[in-house]
């Protein structure tokens, strides 16, 4: 009796397997090939890298299972939202909606209520899924349905990039090390510490030069608040509710507006690499993203300049908050279509994000793999030649992801919008 209830459970099995794999076959056949149009903001290196990959995946695997990949660059993430949207409500003159594209957490939500985000969960087993790393996989589900609606491809973390050159004259000089940069609160103390310094190499008063700066001010203000409290916006009975506690929030007061204002941190160029460039500053916290733009020179004007050499250390946080550390980068988000393509869709996401492959596209541009396995220098240099620099913030990134649970806040309706005025508010008063 137990032997043939035991066969009758295998053979179940068996045909699930076998009618599970012949409606994948049925789907996708190099006889009758689907093509899906990848729709992104991806330039430079990190578009070429694209690119070739999506060259190598139609000549191999997607020749073998009849699934052709287009790739159309849409210009900025702003303008790639907004033609998915006009795509979606079929706007004149807008194109054909594409099969998936690069999508951020608000832009990912507006178009799951319009009912045209894909759960690429079914796609996709457990034993696959625990390959990732889990705080990726995690933000894909924000719709809080045990779904994945933003598959990762490529992500980022913020760094603290330090002109190594000049911070030593500073740090022999006065005797602070980069332990004390491992907080905010250090990074603060030491920048008047700088500040002072520098103002006492003149016989000028109050000419001290600023030590730091930031890019994403906004991050400042989530990934803070989270470290010493909780989600600034969380989600309460189908309500998005902003925390706003005094205590918290004078701390981040007190660790941006009050040292910007004294001189201690500065924000003149577009971005922190320009005025490490030029000697405005000696730190910055910045994605890891951006190394490629971090200056091998300082030019403080048309004939002098001097060579300098970067240092990576990680994002400082609050003294005593939780490990918590901002994670970035856009995901891939499939819209509806037919099974066919939508199937097409995640065997390519598979591929694209298999260790080799990943690796190669992420490093091109400063970016971190996805998957657990990747996310180790020895593996990266074996599959791919990396410079020294990327080198340098992909191994301060792995550790700090490591030691850390990487956030990202949730999407909501107007998230955006929300996001901008954190961005410029106390940013722009303290200007």
């Amino acid at each position: 009796m137990k032997r043939t209830k035991l066969a009758f459970l295998v053979l179940s099995a068996m045909l699930i397997v076998t009618g599970c794999k012949e409606k994948e076959q049925d789907l996708l056949n190099k006889d009758d090939p689907v093509t899906i149009e990848v729709w992104h903001y991806y330039n430079g290196a990190q578009q070429d890298e694209f690119n070739r990959l999506v060259r190598e995946f139609n000549k191999t695997v997607g020749k073998e299972k009849g699934i052709v990949v287009e790739g159309s660059g849409q210009g900025t993430i702003s303008e790639l939202e907004a033609n998915v949207l006009d795509a979606i409500q079929g706007k004149a003159g807008a194109d054909q909606m594409p099969n998936m594209f690069a999508a951020y957490g608000d832009a990912a939500y507006e178009v799951d209520q319009l009912g045209y985000a894909v759960d690429l969960k079914p796609y996709f087993t457990e034993e696959e899924l625990s390959k990732y790393v889990e705080g990726y996989i995690t933000e894909g589900n924000f719709s809080g349905e045990d779904s994945l609606k933003i598959f990762p491809v490529a992500k980022s973390v913020e760094l603290l990039m330090l002109n190594k050159t000049d911070w030593e004259k500073f740090s022999s000089s006065v005797g602070v090390t980069t332990e004390e940069l491992s907080t905010i609160e250090g990074i603060t103390e030491t920048a008047k510490k700088y500040y002072e310094w520098t103002d006492s190499l003149t016989e000028e008063q109050n000419d001290g030069k600023a030590f730091f700066g930031r890019d994403a001010f906004a991050n400042y203000m989530l990934a803070g608040y989270r470290q010493l409290s909780t989600d600034m916006f969380s989600k309460e009975n189908n309500k998005i509710v902003l925390h706003f506690e005094e205590d918290v929030v004078r701390k981040l007061w007190d660790n941006y507006y009050v040292p910007y204002i004294s001189g201690y941190f500065d924000s003149s160029g577009k971005f922190r690499s320009d005025d490490i460039k030029v000697g405005n500053i000696l730190a910055c916290v910045s994605s890891s993203s951006s190394v490629t733009y971090f200056p091998d020179r300082v030019i403080l004007n048309d004939e002098e300049s001097y060579p300098i050499e970067l240092k990576v250390l990680e994002c400082p946080k609050f003294q005593g908050g939780k490990d918590y550390q901002i994670q970035q980068g856009a995901g891939m988000l499939v819209l509806k279509s037919s099974e066919k393509e939508q199937r097409a869709c995640a065997e390519f996401l598979k591929w694209f994000t298999s260790d080799e492959q990943n690796i190669a596209f992420s490093t091109a541009s400063g970016y971190l793999p996805v998957t657990k396995s990747a996310n180790n220098l020895d593996k990266v240099t074996e599959v791919t030649k990396v410079e020294q620099s990327v080198k340098k913030v992909l191994r301060t990134s792995f550790e700090m992801i490591g030691d850390n649970q990487m956030y990202t806040s949730i999407p909501f309706k107007n998230g955006t919008t929300a996001r901008a005025f954190l961005e410029k508010g106390m940013r722009d008063l303290a200007k």
